[in-house]
């Protein structure tokens, strides 16, 4: 039986694969919400569904539906700025529809707490898109490394994530390069491989941050299993120089033990795959989002202690 779903957020990079996902998983979109009012994507996915670009008309709208057409909303899926998705899920929840929400799921730990009280008040359901764990070469990584733990339940792992994707001036005049917005570079473009790697390898147990500027954040972990050296950056300039030769402007490296993990294919059908898994009442929930979202607040926080201890090769690129 199809189920009923609305969009907040229908503009955005990340929109397009919500509605793929709806659309493949054969559900229906009845209605979208955007300020913006671009949105000729929905013509190739859902031209019937409602869609409006003030917030009270589309409250309004789920208000009204329901009781006019005798039928329920299941699903929200929200593709919001990063600072609106603790009030969206709110929204979401009080409508009587359980929420899909993209990463960061909030910017804050202690939004996490306050939506499990709306959970346990409305009895629905919160979800975040952690495409990552549904990967299968991260999920073969999981099982790798789970396997050799049973075996020698203290070994550490050395591991470097460096994660580079260009992006050009807008990025700064948008929401994306507003700290109190997007929650800064980490929790932008970093939660999800700060949950997949935790989920691998255990909890954060130490937090340094060796690199805080407008365009890169770099810094390491203690983990249960590992001791992992990290950068993140929008800066072209940081990339490689094989790789800019090579006309690509991203860069995406994850290296254990010195060996690399490919995993650059395989990331177009994710979230079809994490829609087919919440649809089965198997989603990642509000527990599961709150060690990376504890993690990117608390990066969020610290100060920069520059180029000491364990830091990552390519912080040379910025302090010198």
């Amino acid at each position: 039986m199809k189920k009923n779903f609305a969009l907040i957020g229908a503009s955005g990079y990340i929109a397009p694969r919500h509605m793929k996902a709806i659309k493949e998983t054969d559900n229906e979109l009845v209605v979208a919400y955007d300020p913006y009012d671009g949105i000729g994507i929905m013509d190739s996915n859902f031209p019937q569904a409602d869609f409006f670009t003030q917030s009270e008309r589309f409250e309004d709208f789920l208000t009204s539906w329901s009781r006019e057409n005798g039928k329920k909303l299941d699903y929200i899926a929200i593709a919001s700025p990063n600072y609106l998705h603790k009030s969206h899920i709110r929204v979401a929840l009080q409508n009587g529809a359980d929420a899909i929400c993209e990463k960061p799921l909030v910017l804050n730990p202690e939004d996490i707490d306050a939506l499990k009280i709306v959970e346990k008040e409305t009895g629905k359901r919160v979800y975040n898109i952690l495409q990552l764990r549904l990967h299968p070469s991260i999920i073969e990584l999981k099982e790798k490394i789970a396997q050799a733990l049973v075996k020698n339940p203290n070994k550490i792992y050395d591991i470097d994530l460096t994660y580079l994707t260009s992006r050009g001036k807008w990025y700064f005049e948008s929401w994306k390069g507003k700290e109190e917005k997007s929650g800064g570079i980490a929790s932008n473009i970093g939660v999800h491989f700060y949950d997949m790697l935790t989920w691998i390898f255990g909890e954060v147990e130490e937090n340094i941050v060796h690199v805080k500027t407008a365009d890169c954040n770099a810094g390491s972990f203690k983990l249960k299993n590992a001791n992992v050296r990290w950068f993140l950056s929008v800066n072209y300039d940081y990339i490689p120089q094989e790789i800019r030769d090579a006309g690509q402007r991203t860069y995406r490296s994850i290296t254990v033990d010195g060996d690399e993990i490919e995993f650059s294919g395989g990331f177009t059908d994710l979230h079809t795959r994490s829609y087919e898994e919440i649809l089965k009442g198997n989603g990642f929930g509000l527990d599961e989002a709150y060690g990376s979202i504890e993690t990117v607040s608390t990066i969020r926080n610290l100060d920069a202690v520059g180029l000491k201890g364990n830091y990552h090769p390519f912080c040379k690129k910025v302090i010198s």
